[in-house]
């Protein structure tokens, strides 16, 4: 899942390539041109690199950019549920070369 912006979206978590994980890959954006010798940088936290053969892929349609016709990586539907959230803890305790975690402190 990524977020971006606060709008969220999913993707498989395998390069169409060789099946790359993508949750290890890069975010990034795309430097276009604007007059001579000058860049913008757009579409920031937008385009995921696969980490393994640096492939891209648009976070919000999935659609590559080396084949935008015929190659993608598959998207889901995202539904956030109204909060107000609220995360598990644990009181979690070192001992030597050992964690622990008390469950019943939850």
């Amino acid at each position: 899942m990524f977020n971006v912006g606060g709008e969220f979206f999913a993707l498989r978590n395998a390069c169409p390539h060789q099946g790359g994980p993508l949750c290890q890959g890069v975010l990034s954006g795309f430097a276009v041109p604007g007059r001579p010798g000058e860049y913008r940088y757009v579409r920031r936290g937008e385009i995921l690199r696969c980490p393994w053969h640096g492939w891209e892929f648009d976070v919000r349609t999935g659609q590559s950019y080396f084949d935008p016709a015929r190659t993608r990586v598959r998207t889901y539907p995202v539904e956030l549920l109204p909060g107000p959230y609220r995360a598990e803890t644990y009181e979690v305790t070192v001992e030597d070369d050992l964690l622990l975690v008390d469950l019943d402190s939850g």
